[in-house]
Protein backbone atom coordinates (compact mmCIF):
# COMPACT_ATOMS: atom_id res chain seq x y z
CA UNK A 1 0.00 0.00 0.00
CA UNK A 2 2.55 2.52 0.81
CA UNK A 3 4.52 1.65 -2.55
CA UNK A 4 1.48 2.91 -4.18
CA UNK A 5 0.68 5.87 -1.67
CA UNK A 6 3.78 7.02 -3.25
CA UNK A 7 2.65 6.70 -6.49
CA UNK A 8 -0.16 9.04 -5.32
CA UNK A 9 1.20 11.69 -4.67
CA UNK A 10 4.03 11.60 -7.68
CA UNK A 11 0.87 11.91 -9.32
CA UNK A 12 -0.43 14.94 -7.29
CA UNK A 13 3.09 16.47 -7.28
CA UNK A 14 3.18 16.66 -11.06
CA UNK A 15 -0.11 18.72 -11.09
CA UNK A 16 0.89 21.49 -7.94
CA UNK A 17 -0.17 23.82 -11.23
CA UNK A 18 -3.19 22.54 -12.49
CA UNK A 19 -6.61 21.26 -10.94
CA UNK A 20 -6.21 18.23 -8.82
CA UNK A 21 -8.62 15.47 -9.23
CA UNK A 22 -8.78 14.03 -5.88
CA UNK A 23 -10.62 11.20 -6.86
CA UNK A 24 -7.87 10.07 -9.73
CA UNK A 25 -5.47 10.16 -6.43
CA UNK A 26 -7.42 7.90 -4.44
CA UNK A 27 -7.75 5.67 -7.44
CA UNK A 28 -3.66 5.56 -8.33
CA UNK A 29 -3.16 4.56 -4.03
CA UNK A 30 -5.94 1.76 -4.48
CA UNK A 31 -8.10 3.33 -2.12
CA UNK A 32 -11.01 5.14 -1.07
CA UNK A 33 -10.87 8.83 -1.19
CA UNK A 34 -12.04 8.94 2.27
CA UNK A 35 -9.65 6.02 3.20
CA UNK A 36 -6.94 8.31 1.40
CA UNK A 37 -7.41 11.45 3.11
CA UNK A 38 -7.42 9.66 6.73
CA UNK A 39 -4.48 7.95 6.06
CA UNK A 40 -2.41 10.89 4.72
CA UNK A 41 -3.33 13.06 8.00
CA UNK A 42 -2.24 10.14 10.52
CA UNK A 43 1.17 9.77 8.19
CA UNK A 44 1.99 12.90 7.28
CA UNK A 45 0.47 14.72 10.87
CA UNK A 46 -1.36 17.57 8.49
CA UNK A 47 -4.73 16.94 5.89
CA UNK A 48 -4.17 16.56 2.77
CA UNK A 49 -5.22 20.07 1.16
CA UNK A 50 -3.15 21.67 3.78
CA UNK A 51 -0.13 19.80 2.19
CA UNK A 52 -1.14 20.36 -1.88
CA UNK A 53 -1.50 24.32 -0.84
CA UNK A 54 2.22 24.25 1.15
CA UNK A 55 3.78 22.18 -1.58
CA UNK A 56 1.80 24.75 -3.90
CA UNK A 57 2.73 27.73 -2.29
CA UNK A 58 6.66 26.50 -1.87
CA UNK A 59 6.44 26.27 -5.74
CA UNK A 60 5.51 29.63 -5.74
CA UNK A 61 7.66 31.45 -3.35
CA UNK A 62 10.71 30.45 -5.24
CA UNK A 63 8.90 31.96 -8.37
CA UNK A 64 7.94 34.85 -6.71
CA UNK A 65 11.42 36.08 -5.49
CA UNK A 66 13.07 34.92 -8.75
CA UNK A 67 10.90 37.73 -10.31
CA UNK A 68 10.53 36.27 -13.88
CA UNK A 69 6.75 35.88 -13.69
CA UNK A 70 4.46 38.83 -12.81
CA UNK A 71 2.47 37.77 -9.39
CA UNK A 72 -0.62 37.40 -11.09
CA UNK A 73 0.78 35.09 -13.36
CA UNK A 74 1.71 32.75 -11.08
CA UNK A 75 -1.62 33.04 -9.20
CA UNK A 76 -3.13 31.82 -12.26
CA UNK A 77 -0.35 29.07 -12.78
CA UNK A 78 -0.93 27.32 -9.65
CA UNK A 79 -4.78 28.00 -9.73
CA UNK A 80 -6.03 31.34 -8.56
CA UNK A 81 -8.57 32.94 -9.95
CA UNK A 82 -7.64 36.64 -8.05
CA UNK A 83 -4.28 38.23 -6.88
CA UNK A 84 -6.01 38.35 -3.52
CA UNK A 85 -6.67 34.96 -3.14
CA UNK A 86 -3.72 33.94 -4.16
CA UNK A 87 -2.15 36.45 -1.86
CA UNK A 88 -4.37 35.10 1.15
CA UNK A 89 -2.77 31.69 0.57
CA UNK A 90 0.50 32.91 0.51
CA UNK A 91 0.46 34.79 3.27
CA UNK A 92 -1.37 31.51 4.94
CA UNK A 93 2.02 29.66 4.74
CA UNK A 94 4.92 32.30 4.32
CA UNK A 95 3.58 35.07 6.78
CA UNK A 96 4.09 37.57 4.33
CA UNK A 97 2.34 38.49 0.99
CA UNK A 98 3.69 37.74 -2.08
CA UNK A 99 4.49 41.84 -2.92
CA UNK A 100 6.33 42.00 0.35
CA UNK A 101 8.52 38.73 -0.31
CA UNK A 102 9.68 40.05 -3.60
CA UNK A 103 10.08 43.58 -2.15
CA UNK A 104 12.33 42.42 0.41
CA UNK A 105 13.73 39.72 -0.64
CA UNK A 106 12.32 37.43 2.96
CA UNK A 107 13.07 34.52 4.06
CA UNK A 108 10.22 32.20 3.31
CA UNK A 109 8.42 28.50 4.32
CA UNK A 110 8.83 25.52 2.80
CA UNK A 111 7.39 22.56 2.42
CA UNK A 112 9.54 19.24 1.57
CA UNK A 113 8.32 17.05 -0.88
CA UNK A 114 6.78 13.70 0.99
CA UNK A 115 6.88 10.02 0.38
CA UNK A 116 6.41 7.11 2.83
CA UNK A 117 8.26 3.96 4.04
CA UNK A 118 8.07 1.57 6.65
CA UNK A 119 10.37 1.82 9.47
CA UNK A 120 10.58 -0.89 12.18
CA UNK A 121 10.87 0.34 15.48
CA UNK A 122 9.81 -2.97 17.65
CA UNK A 123 8.25 -6.12 17.61
CA UNK A 124 4.93 -5.68 19.22
CA UNK A 125 1.73 -7.77 18.05
CA UNK A 126 -1.33 -6.04 17.19
CA UNK A 127 -4.14 -8.35 18.33
CA UNK A 128 -7.33 -7.70 16.04
CA UNK A 129 -10.40 -9.68 14.72
CA UNK A 130 -12.50 -8.48 12.14
CA UNK A 131 -16.77 -8.39 12.76
CA UNK A 132 -19.29 -8.18 10.26
CA UNK A 133 -21.62 -6.23 12.55
CA UNK A 134 -25.81 -5.60 11.83
CA UNK A 135 -26.93 -1.66 12.12
CA UNK A 136 -27.78 -0.38 15.67
CA UNK A 137 -28.33 2.83 17.06
CA UNK A 138 -25.73 4.64 19.81
CA UNK A 139 -27.44 6.48 22.59
CA UNK A 140 -25.90 8.74 24.98
CA UNK A 141 -24.45 12.34 25.58
CA UNK A 142 -22.35 13.96 22.69
CA UNK A 143 -19.93 17.12 23.33
CA UNK A 144 -17.51 18.86 20.61
CA UNK A 145 -14.20 18.48 21.98
CA UNK A 146 -10.65 19.14 20.57
CA UNK A 147 -8.23 16.46 19.79
CA UNK A 148 -5.22 15.28 21.75
CA UNK A 149 -2.26 13.24 20.61
CA UNK A 150 -0.85 13.14 23.80
CA UNK A 151 -2.01 12.94 27.90
CA UNK A 152 -5.23 13.76 29.25
CA UNK A 153 -8.16 15.40 27.13
CA UNK A 154 -9.89 17.89 29.39
CA UNK A 155 -12.57 18.48 27.26
CA UNK A 156 -13.76 15.39 27.05
CA UNK A 157 -13.26 14.52 30.70
CA UNK A 158 -15.07 17.33 31.79
CA UNK A 159 -18.01 15.92 29.31
CA UNK A 160 -18.03 12.45 31.00
CA UNK A 161 -17.60 14.34 34.38
CA UNK A 162 -21.00 16.00 33.42
CA UNK A 163 -23.17 12.88 33.11
CA UNK A 164 -25.91 12.32 36.31
CA UNK A 165 -25.92 8.85 36.98
CA UNK A 166 -29.54 8.62 36.17
CA UNK A 167 -28.11 9.47 32.43
CA UNK A 168 -25.71 6.35 33.32
CA UNK A 169 -27.95 4.57 34.62
CA UNK A 170 -30.69 5.26 31.41
CA UNK A 171 -28.02 4.50 28.84
CA UNK A 172 -27.19 0.67 30.31
CA UNK A 173 -30.75 -0.76 30.03
CA UNK A 174 -30.63 0.08 26.83
CA UNK A 175 -27.54 -1.60 25.83
CA UNK A 176 -28.34 -4.62 23.80
CA UNK A 177 -25.38 -4.63 21.06
CA UNK A 178 -21.80 -5.84 21.15
CA UNK A 179 -19.29 -4.36 21.97
CA UNK A 180 -21.39 -4.52 25.43
CA UNK A 181 -21.23 -1.37 28.30
CA UNK A 182 -20.94 2.58 28.23
CA UNK A 183 -18.70 3.25 25.16
CA UNK A 184 -17.24 6.59 23.91
CA UNK A 185 -17.24 7.22 20.13
CA UNK A 186 -15.40 9.63 17.85
CA UNK A 187 -17.44 11.18 14.91
CA UNK A 188 -14.80 13.23 12.87
CA UNK A 189 -16.05 16.15 11.74
CA UNK A 190 -13.35 17.43 9.10
CA UNK A 191 -10.39 14.82 7.62
CA UNK A 192 -7.89 16.52 9.94
CA UNK A 193 -6.27 14.92 12.83
CA UNK A 194 -4.31 17.27 13.68
CA UNK A 195 -3.63 18.38 17.28
CA UNK A 196 -6.72 20.36 18.30
CA UNK A 197 -8.82 19.45 15.00
CA UNK A 198 -12.71 19.18 16.67
CA UNK A 199 -14.81 15.96 16.89
CA UNK A 200 -18.16 15.14 18.21
CA UNK A 201 -17.18 12.87 21.53
CA UNK A 202 -19.98 10.64 22.87
CA UNK A 203 -20.52 8.18 26.03
CA UNK A 204 -23.21 6.07 25.58
CA UNK A 205 -24.67 2.29 24.34
CA UNK A 206 -25.08 0.13 21.41
CA UNK A 207 -28.40 -0.68 21.55
CA UNK A 208 -30.94 -1.63 18.79
CA UNK A 209 -31.87 0.04 16.01
CA UNK A 210 -35.14 0.89 17.34
CA UNK A 211 -34.17 1.97 21.05
CA UNK A 212 -35.04 5.34 21.70
CA UNK A 213 -34.79 7.50 24.78
CA UNK A 214 -36.07 11.66 25.24
CA UNK A 215 -32.88 12.39 27.09
CA UNK A 216 -30.46 11.26 25.01
CA UNK A 217 -28.57 12.18 21.56
CA UNK A 218 -29.42 9.87 19.09
CA UNK A 219 -26.77 8.11 16.52
CA UNK A 220 -27.31 5.86 13.74
CA UNK A 221 -25.18 3.12 12.71
CA UNK A 222 -25.15 1.48 9.24
CA UNK A 223 -24.27 -2.08 9.25
CA UNK A 224 -20.60 -3.03 7.98
CA UNK A 225 -17.42 -4.52 8.73
CA UNK A 226 -15.65 -3.56 11.81
CA UNK A 227 -11.94 -4.32 12.80
CA UNK A 228 -11.58 -4.89 16.47
CA UNK A 229 -8.62 -4.21 17.92
CA UNK A 230 -7.23 -5.07 21.87
CA UNK A 231 -4.94 -3.61 24.24
CA UNK A 232 -4.04 -3.22 27.23
CA UNK A 233 -1.93 -0.08 28.62
CA UNK A 234 -1.44 2.93 30.68
CA UNK A 235 -4.35 5.34 30.29
CA UNK A 236 -4.53 7.57 28.09
CA UNK A 237 -0.99 6.98 26.27
CA UNK A 238 -2.02 3.46 25.73
CA UNK A 239 -5.03 3.93 23.73
CA UNK A 240 -2.76 6.97 21.86
CA UNK A 241 -0.51 5.35 20.89
CA UNK A 242 -2.44 2.11 20.00
CA UNK A 243 -4.44 4.53 17.47
CA UNK A 244 -1.66 6.66 16.03
CA UNK A 245 -0.24 2.27 15.56
CA UNK A 246 -3.81 1.59 13.52
CA UNK A 247 -3.44 4.19 10.88
CA UNK A 248 0.47 3.90 10.57
CA UNK A 249 1.17 0.25 10.81
CA UNK A 250 -2.02 -1.82 11.22
CA UNK A 251 -3.75 -0.13 7.67
CA UNK A 252 -0.55 0.27 5.52
CA UNK A 253 0.18 -3.80 6.17
CA UNK A 254 -3.01 -5.03 6.14
CA UNK A 255 -5.94 -5.34 2.59
CA UNK A 256 -8.45 -3.36 4.71
CA UNK A 257 -9.41 0.25 4.23
CA UNK A 258 -11.57 2.91 6.54
CA UNK A 259 -14.94 3.51 5.96
CA UNK A 260 -17.63 6.71 7.23
CA UNK A 261 -18.25 5.71 11.05
CA UNK A 262 -17.90 6.46 14.39
CA UNK A 263 -14.72 4.75 16.06
CA UNK A 264 -16.12 2.79 19.12
CA UNK A 265 -14.16 2.69 22.51
CA UNK A 266 -14.36 0.48 25.34
CA UNK A 267 -11.88 0.94 28.64
CA UNK A 268 -11.67 -0.55 31.90
CA UNK A 269 -10.89 0.66 34.17
CA UNK A 270 -10.74 4.64 33.28
CA UNK A 271 -8.04 5.85 35.51
CA UNK A 272 -4.78 8.04 34.12
CA UNK A 273 -1.59 5.92 34.77
CA UNK A 274 -3.65 2.74 35.63
CA UNK A 275 -3.10 0.14 33.03
CA UNK A 276 -6.39 -0.38 31.39
CA UNK A 277 -8.27 -3.09 28.82
CA UNK A 278 -9.41 -1.50 25.93
CA UNK A 279 -10.99 -2.02 23.13
CA UNK A 280 -11.01 0.01 19.55
CA UNK A 281 -13.27 -0.53 17.28
CA UNK A 282 -12.99 0.85 13.65
CA UNK A 283 -15.29 0.44 10.00
CA UNK A 284 -13.49 -0.63 8.11
CA UNK A 285 -13.98 -2.50 4.33
CA UNK A 286 -12.23 -4.59 2.05
CA UNK A 287 -9.51 -2.64 -0.02
CA UNK A 288 -8.45 -3.22 -3.70
CA UNK A 289 -7.43 -6.52 -4.96
CA UNK A 290 -4.35 -4.11 -6.11
CA UNK A 291 -3.35 -4.22 -2.64
CA UNK A 292 -0.07 -6.17 -2.06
Amino acid sequence: MLEQLNQALNHLEARLDQEIDMAEVARIAAVSEYHLRRLFSALAGMPLPVYVRRRRMTLAGAEVLAGELTLLDIAVRYGYGSGEAFARAFRSVHGIGPGEARRTGAVLMAQPRMSFRVVVEGSTAMRYRIVEKEAFRFLGRKARVPLVHEGVNAVAAAHVESLDAQAIARMKKLAGREPEGVLSAAVYLTDSREEGAEADYWVGVAASPEAAAEELDVLDVTAGTWAVFDNRGPYPSGLQDLWRDVFTQWFPSNPYTSRPGPELLRTQPVNVGAETDSQLWIPVERGSAQFG
